[in-house]
């Protein structure tokens, strides 16, 4: 059972910075659960700070809120959650930052070469990519995506 007392939506908002609109949507999402009290007003434990924290951090990594959902769901109900907890959940995002930040490292060193779209406008797209070879490999901007170019 929930203490009665918990944080107010209000206190959560000021906590995290989020707006009160905000935090309903995710509470509608369903990844922060609160309980009522007896007069009928949303509670929250201290550890949906953490969630909602993580939330936004996770959202600016790039992850969906389904896929944050995902994620959340290994967090036990029902208690804080541990360390422990969190280091699981960091584990499994560990690999999809990898992949996040390798893209972005790709992006950062070939945006102004050939990045194997297709556009063949560029003199770099003739050595790189001649006659669209990259559409081959499937749709979109091939090497930016991971794709090599043929050697």
């Amino acid at each position: 059972m929930k203490p009665e007392s918990g944080l107010s939506i209000g206190a959560l908002a000021d906590r995290t910075g989020l707006a009160v609109s905000a935090i309903r949507y995710y509470e509608k999402q369903g990844l922060i659960e609160p309980w009522r009290n007896s007069g009928g007003q949303r509670r929250f434990q201290r550890a949906d700070i953490r969630r909602l924290s993580f939330i936004m951090i996770a959202q600016q990594f790039g992850l969906s809120l389904p896929q944050i959902r995902e994620v959340l769901s290994g967090l036990p109900g029902g208690r804080t959650p541990t360390p422990k907890d969190w280091t699981r959940i960091s584990e499994r995002l560990r690999t999809h930052l990898d992949q996040r930040i390798d893209a972005l490292l790709r992006l950062r060193d070939n945006l102004d070469g050939c990045i194997g779209c297709g556009c063949l406008s560029l003199p770099n797209c003739a050595l790189y990519n001649p006659e669209d070879r990259a559409k081959r490999l499937g749709k979109g901007p091939r090497y930016l995506m991971g794709d090599r170019p043929e050697q």
